[in-house]
């Protein structure tokens, strides 16, 4: 009878064990190290990409996604690891997009590319529109902006490396002063500004504590007025691809 008893123990405590470890772990933290090596391999210092390259490791980017729709944010998560996880998010999903309908000359191309709720974040589905007006745009975070690639050569420049919470501030600011001095995307002198559209669509966000002038001013290699006129460029929504 002891036998017996010992026997039936030993299969319940083996199957209780099977059965938590089946159950995901919730509050796990994706790595980014994946995505990390993606843009080391297909993306330059431009940060133009190579789109044909890339499909061939289409598979591993597939398998990021999944492992960040596997691991969704929660309240316990910092604010700079949510960063990490949306702006990594968002730029792994839009290079999925391009490769999914790829080859194209833009982005525009593409039948409402921000609108398709196709991106998985734990059991529900969200377009890239979502992801950054509804959750980036929320967390008061106004550099989101120079970190998120549309696939665009106006669009801020795709980082070959990936974002991550422990680098995120120096992250930021160096997207930020890399953006705003880029010539290619805007002309600044000092009682003039030719900002890239980004600064007009967004303004709301860069002007919550000052103005569009000052915001701008501490990141600008060349002295600004407070009161320069402000102009806006047109946007090139050609695809960000090496050529």
């Amino acid at each position: 009878m002891k036998v017996f008893t010992l026997i039936l123990f030993t299969l319940f405590s083996l199957s209780f064990t099977s059965t938590s470890n089946s159950v995901p772990n919730t509050n796990s933290k994706p790595s980014h190290a994946e995505w990390n090596t993606l843009l080391g391999k297909y993306v330059d210092q431009k940060g133009n990409v190579n789109y044909t390259g890339f499909k061939k490791d289409a598979f591993a980017l597939s398998t990021y996604l999944d492992s960040l729709a596997k691991n969704a944010p929660t309240d316990q998560w910092s604010k700079d690891e949510k960063l990490a996880y949306y702006i990594n998010l968002y730029n792994a999903a839009t290079v999925k997009l391009i490769l999914d309908n790829y080859p194209v000359k833009s982005i525009k191309d593409i039948k409402s590319p921000w609108d398709q709720e196709w991106v998985k974040i734990g059991n529900k589905t969200y377009s890239l529109g979502t992801i950054e007006h509804k959750i980036l745009r929320k967390m008061n975070e106004p550099r989101i902006h120079f970190a998120i690639n549309c696939a665009s050569y106006s669009c801020p420049k795709l980082e070959n490396t990936a974002y991550l919470p422990a680098t995120m501030e120096a992250q930021l600011q160096k997207a930020t002063f890399s953006f705003i001095n880029d010539t290619t995307r805007n002309t600044i002198s000092e009682n003039e500004l030719q900002l890239s559209n980004i600064f007009k669509w967004y303004k709301s966000d860069f002007t919550t504590k000052v103005s569009l002038q000052e915001y701008i001013k501490p990141y600008s290699k060349i002295a600004i007025s407070t009161d320069a006129k402000v102009k806006y460029l047109d946007y090139n929504w050609s695809l960000n691809e090496i050529k």
